[in-house]
């Protein structure tokens, strides 16, 4: 099949030549391929100025980031085969990393696959379609998947705000047997029901699994506060690894329903207390009730989504971390962390310090944290950086 041309303006090739995958409608050149002649999706070959094919994307003419390459080669087609050899890529690293089928198996850009994230759950696997160019492939996507992983089932969760913005239906659907309505699933040693079909984003957030290792050394014997709780990631893991109790804190009695029904399958929920809440008005009357703790994790959703949210997120954050250091015992461990591709790591470093002392308190960071090696970062495409975070004693100055 012939691919209609998606030409460049001269020089705007190099972002692409330089490992870049993404092509905003500006750096087409209209006049030899209009984007009114594209339909949403559609296959097209990139074009340099000069002529020069570049490889093979899809493009959406509706939207600023217009297109995303998937080939570097034109010779190859797109389809099933394809996402067969990819997805072969994909394993091969996360066999490497772990020794059970517990991660994220695909992560969109970082692994050439722009649009698609598949969270493998031990049979089951959970994906995510968030572009037109990649709904238009879900029925290759669900055989090659099935080829490669032998899969019980396969769940597409098409709820994810993205699709929205492709003009996407967010209708969930069964692309491949029967996911069950709760999973078991193992990570760094300790056991956790999720729910797929209408948990958080696919149930469950591997990205953290390495912060959760690195804090877990620090919660032996201590009173732990785990702010932003949901099912317990960070909290039950912190019970598991020897803290002598831990609080949870969320604003959603379903997730801390789940949390609770996590410590029972792990044999600690005498040691958890839970928290219904809102984040700052909890960790405000937690203070009233002069309740200290040894070690608090703050690990929020996104206050930053959008860059014009950035002056009111970045305060956000001032606040909550402010409010966790308040509720430290003498010489506690803070664990805070931002899922905000909007905030850079040295801004979060910079909320810390100031918190530090505007509380009269000495801030050492001790270990920084990153998203997992199942989230690789494309090193063209910062956006595929976006877990930060600092693990720090806070003293009294």
């Amino acid at each position: 099949m012939s691919l209609a041309n998606l030409y460049l303006k001269k020089n705007e090739e190099k972002r692409i030549k330089n490992g870049h995958l993404w092509i905003y409608s500006n750096e087409i050149d209209t006049q030899r391929s209009p984007l009114a002649s594209f339909s949403a999706g559609e296959l097209v070959n990139i074009v340099q100025s000069t002529g020069k094919t570049l490889g093979v994307g899809y493009i959406n003419p509706n939207n600023l980031l217009c297109a995303r390459l998937l080939n570097r080669s034109s010779d190859q087609p797109i389809d099933k085969s394809f996402f067969v050899h990819k997805f072969n890529i994909a394993l091969s690293l996360r066999q490497r990393l772990f020794d059970k089928p517990f991660y994220r198996l695909v992560y969109g850009e970082s692994d050439e696959l722009p649009g698609l994230i598949v969270d493998r759950f031990g049979e089951h696997l959970v994906v995510q379609v968030t572009t037109a160019g990649m709904e238009n492939f879900t029925q290759e996507i669900s055989e090659a998947l099935q080829k490669v992983c032998k899969p019980t089932s396969i769940l597409f969760r098409n709820d994810t705000n993205a699709r929205t913005a492709e003009s996407l239906d967010r209708e969930n659907r069964q692309g491949f047997g029967e996911t069950p309505k709760a999973i078991t699933i193992e990570e760094n040693q300790t056991a956790f029901t999720i729910h797929p079909h209408d948990g958080q984003k696919t149930g469950w957030f591997y990205d953290h699994r390495q912060s959760r290792q690195q804090i877990n050394r620090y919660v032996q014997g201590k009173r732990v506060l785990d702010v932003f709780a949901y099912i317990g990631a960070f909290g039950i893991q912190a019970l598991k690894h020897g803290a002598e109790e831990c609080w949870s804190v969320d604003i959603s009695a379903k997730a801390l329903d789940e949390l609770e029904q996590n410590a029972e399958l792990n044999h600690c929920a005498e040691r958890l207390t839970c928290v219904e809440g809102d984040a700052l008005t909890a960790l405000k009357q937690l203070k009233q009730n002069d309740e200290r703790f040894d070690v608090i994790i703050v690990d929020p959703p996104a206050f930053i989504k959008r860059k014009k949210d950035h002056k009111a997120g970045l305060n956000a954050y001032r606040k909550i971390n402010e409010a966790a250091m308040r509720l430290l015992s003498r010489d506690g461990i803070l664990l805070s962390a931002s899922c905000s591709m909007h905030l850079k790591e040295h801004e979060l470093q910079d909320v810390l310090r100031a918190a530090g002392r505007h509380l009269d308190k000495r801030v050492q960071i001790i270990e920084q944290c990153h998203q997992g090696p199942d989230h690789p970062i494309h090193p063209a495409i910062q956006e595929t950086r976006y877990i930060k975070g600092f693990i720090c004693r806070v003293l009294s100055a």
